[in-house]
């Protein structure tokens, strides 16, 4: 495996280290719902934009074949995954009939 420059190192920390707290930051600056699944809604959405960043890093900075291919996969589940949560956010903010609804990312494995 290669080795890793100080100043790719670095960079790469720093990177992830500001991924991290903006993630923090977008999770503790809002007046959060009081119900359950939009709280959940709320926070898991920087959570997985978070992950995105984080992948999309490794495509800069990462070496190992497999951890790339597992940065690849991420970005194209969570992606996915954060329309399908934004989209369903919007709708339950609205009071729209949960029942009615698709969530079509949680299909399969995930749910319907």
């Amino acid at each position: 495996m290669q080795l890793y420059s100080i100043s790719d190192q670095k960079q790469f920390e720093d990177k992830i280290a500001q991924t991290m707290e903006n993630m923090m930051k977008k999770m503790h600056s809002k007046n959060h719902s009081n119900n359950p699944d939009l709280y959940f809604l709320e926070l898991m959405i920087p959570h997985h934009e978070a992950a995105l960043e984080m992948a999309k890093l490794i495509l800069i900075y990462g070496k190992d074949p497999l951890v790339r291919q597992l940065a690849e996969e991420i970005i194209a589940s969570q992606t996915t995954e954060i329309e399908s949560m934004k989209k369903r956010l919007e709708l339950l903010k609205k009071n729209v009939n949960q029942e009615e609804m698709p969530f079509p990312a949680l299909k399969g494995l995930r749910g319907n």
